[in-house]
């Protein structure tokens, strides 16, 4: 097949950002199918207009400059939305496609996928990423009742002219049938990285050799974005608990985005900042591997809120992928999971030092950490193996092609 693919945000592992597309692309180029994908270039580091063409590992990508990080207003952010989804539909209409995927978010690249599909008389999957506009409504981003009613009708328009609907957690899945129960939805949540999270033990010991701060001391890590969802100033607060508990504890926060500055400066604040907390800018795919592997334990963590509760942290996969316990702050499947299984540690959503003496007390249990470390591979061997969760996602599209 002829696979056009959408999706706003694609990275490749020399960026910094989640890979999810670039392995399903790559490994539909590896199966026979040709992939192009359709995407936005936001590190402005090449603003030229039009559309510039690049491969990798036989995925064709088609980028178009429209800058975006989370650090900009939420009128900015809908206005790169908007942009993305007109010049995506130009795009999209001018590529031979035998099926079109669109990847959210945001919500609007359902546009240019259902245009897409019907000129081309191919079917059409979409993939549900966050649950909108449940989210941005529960988090107070949309308050207004007419974007909120135009939001709904767009979720419903996506839903309503997919052929199949995939989505990253049983809370999505549950939210798209809600709305449209006819369409087949699948769920297939972020996977592990097995092969990219390999690391040998001398890797890990550079590693901590060439930080002093660090050398053989516990590593609380946290990476990935640091957005209004995401609350990383409860690590920090955790933080100031495990120095009075135990000074010797490091956290590493390794990321971007809208409140990196806020955190950066509470660290200071409190004292913390360039001794037990350490913060680094955001790094590519490819160098988080070593980074995991030095961690005494990773962590994941979201807003008090209860629509947050169905998210697919890239991090919580990556944590399973290179075999480290993770530590969560809320609830739903992902935090069911670790109780079940004993691959980490379910933190009290809002007591940042309760948190705090919680890490103090696993990070220096050696056996905890050996049982934890041996159920977060068993569960990204077993569960998460992005091989294994590609199979499932090949077969939606070979269904949907098939049923078309």
């Amino acid at each position: 097949m002829h696979i056009v693919y959408i999706h706003q945000y694609y990275c490749n592992p020399g960026m910094a950002g989640g890979i999810r597309s670039y392995e399903q692309a790559r490994r539909l180029v590896a199966r026979g199918h040709t992939v192009d994908v359709i995407t936005t270039d936001i590190t402005g580091e090449h603003d030229r207009p039009g559309w510039r063409l690049t491969e990798d590992d036989g995925v064709r990508v088609h980028w178009y400059s429209v800058p975006y990080n989370n650090s900009m207003s939420y009128a900015r952010r809908i206005r790169a939305f908007a942009q993305f989804m007109v010049v995506a539909t130009a795009k999209a209409a001018s590529v031979k496609a035998d099926l079109v995927f669109a990847t959210s978010t945001p919500l609007t690249v359902a546009v240019p996928g259902v245009l897409a599909s019907k000129l081309r008389r191919a079917p059409f999957v979409f993939e549900v990423r966050d649950l909108w506009p449940e989210v941005p409504i529960e988090m107070g981003a949309l308050r207004n009742p007419l974007l909120r009613g135009a939001a709904g009708m767009l979720a419903n328009f996506a839903y309503r002219h997919a052929d199949e609907v995939i989505a990253l957690s049983p809370g999505m899945a549950a939210g798209v049938v809600a709305r449209r129960p006819s369409t087949p939805t699948t769920v297939i949540p972020n996977a592990a990285d097995l092969a990219l999270f390999e690391v040998t033990p001398a890797e890990v010991a550079a590693f901590r050799s060439r930080h002093e701060w660090l050398g053989d001391r516990p590593l609380i890590v946290y990476t990935g974005a640091l957005g209004a969802v995401n609350g990383v100033d409860y690590l920090v607060r955790a933080a100031k608990r495990m120095r009075e508990l135990d000074p010797e504890i490091r956290v590493l926060i390794v990321g971007h985005g809208k409140e990196w500055e806020p955190t950066k400066r509470l660290a200071a604040e409190l004292g913390l900042l360039d001794d037990t907390v350490r913060m680094w800018e955001k790094v590519p795919k490819a160098e988080l591997p070593v980074i995991l592997g030095a961690a005494t334990m990773s962590t994941s963590f979201v807003r008090p809120l209860r629509a947050l509760w169905d998210n697919s942290a890239n991090k919580f996969f990556d944590a399973l992928a290179a075999g480290r316990p993770i530590a969560v702050n809320y609830g739903g499947w992902q935090a069911d999971l670790l109780d079940r299984t004993g691959a980490g540690l379910v933190l009290d959503p809002v007591d940042a030092d309760d948190a705090g003496q919680q890490f103090v007390k696993y990070c220096r249990d050696e056996s905890w950490l050996a049982q934890a470390r041996a159920a977060a591979h068993r569960l990204a061997v077993e569960q998460f193996s992005r091989d294994l969760l590609f199979d499932r996602f090949a077969q939606v599209l070979d269904r949907a092609a098939d049923r078309h």
